[in-house]
C-alpha cells in the first residue's frame, strides 16, 4: 500500500501547555489507524491540525500519494475537505432542524461546480443537475447506513446512534480519500458498535483510509491495522494492536492494569 498521510514534528501549544509535541504519524492508503490515549492526550487537537481547524506552531502534514503529496498547513478547512479529507466530531454537529437528507447533501456540496450566482437562477441546467446528483448520492449513503426510512425526518428527532450514522454519511458525501472519525462509537449500544465495526471494515476494503479516535478498545483492537498512543501531547507507542496493547507504558498511561 502507498502512503497517503505523513505527519512529522507536529507541535501545538495552548498557553504553556503542550497539546502536541513533535508528533509523527503515517497512514497508508486503505489502512485504519487508531489514535488512543487518555482525555487531554491531544487526540482531537491532532484532528484539528490535520483538518485546518487550528494551525500548529511547527511540523508538517503532507497528504497524497507518492509524487503528488501536498502540505496541508495554512490551508482552510474547506480547501482541505476539497482535497479529500473529511471528518466527524466528538460532539455531533448536525443541523437539527434540517432533514436527514438535507444534512447529508451538505457534505456533497464541496464537489459541486456551480457558482453562487447560478444558484439564484433555479432554471440553471448545472444547478438542476447538481441538485439531482447530491440528492442521489445522499439517498445512496443513507441507505448504506440503514437510514433510508428516515430521509424526511429532522436530524434532531433521531436517536443518538442514528445521528452518529447521519454524520458519518455526511462525511462520506464529500467523497474523501481520508476519513477522520472522532469517537464514532461513543453512546452506541452493543449492536450499533458491531454494525459500525462491520461498516469500517467495508470502507477499508474500498481503500478508504481512516484515522479513528476511540476510547472503546472493543472497537479499536479488532478493526485497526495500526495504533498510535498519545499521552499529554506525546506519542508514547505505535504499532500493531497486539503490540500496543501489551506495551507497559501504554498499560500504565491508558489501558490500566487488572487488580
Amino acid at each position: 500500500m502507498s502512503r497517503l498521510l505523513e505527519i512529522s514534528g507536529l507541535s501545538k501549544h495552548f498557553g504553556g501547555v503542550a497539546a502536541l509535541e513533535e508528533i509523527a504519524l503515517e497512514a497508508e492508503r486503505g489502512a485504519i489507524v487508531g489514535i488512543i490515549g487518555p482525555n487531554g492526550a491531544g487526540k482531537t487537537t491532532l484532528f484539528n491540525c490535520i483538518s485546518g481547524v487550528i494551525r500548529p506552531e511547527s511540523g508538517r502534514v503532507r497528504f497524497g500519494t507518492e509524487g503528488r503529496a501536498q502540505d496541508l498547513l495554512g490551508l482552510a478547512p474547506h480547501e482541505i475537505c476539497r482535497m479529500g479529507i473529511a471528518r466527524t466530531f466528538q460532539n455531533i454537529r448536525l443541523f437539527p432542524e434540517m432533514s436527514v437528507l438535507e444534512n447529508v447533501r451538505i457534505g456533497a456540496y464541496v464537489r459541486t461546480q456551480a457558482d453562487w450566482w447560478e444558484a439564484l437562477w433555479p432554471w440553471s441546467r448545472r444547478v438542476r443537475q447538481e441538485e439531482a446528483w447530491t440528492s442521489e448520492l445522499a439517498l445512496r449513503l443513507l441507505d448504506r447506513v440503514g437510514l433510508s426510512n428516515k430521509v424526511d425526518q429532522t436530524a434532531g428527532s433521531l436517536s443518538y446512534g442514528q445521528q452518529r450514522r447521519v454524520e458519518l454519511a455526511r462525511a462520506l458525501a464529500s467523497e474523501p480519500d481520508l476519513l477522520l472519525l472522532d469517537e464514532p462509537a461513543a453512546g452506541l449500544n452493543h449492536a450499533e458498535r458491531q454494525e459500525l465495526m462491520g461498516f469500517l471494515r467495508d470502507l477499508r476494503r474500498e481503500e478508504l483510509t481512516i484515522l479513528l479516535i476511540e476510547h472503546d478498545m472493543r472497537v479499536v483492537m479488532p478493526v485497526c491495522d495500526r495504533v498510535t498512543v498519545l499521552d499529554h501531547g506525546l506519542r508514547i507507542a505505535e504499532g500493531i494492536p497486539k503490540t500496543v496493547q501489551e506495551d507497559p507504558h501504554v498499560i500504565e498511561a491508558y489501558l490500566g492494569t487488572e487488580t
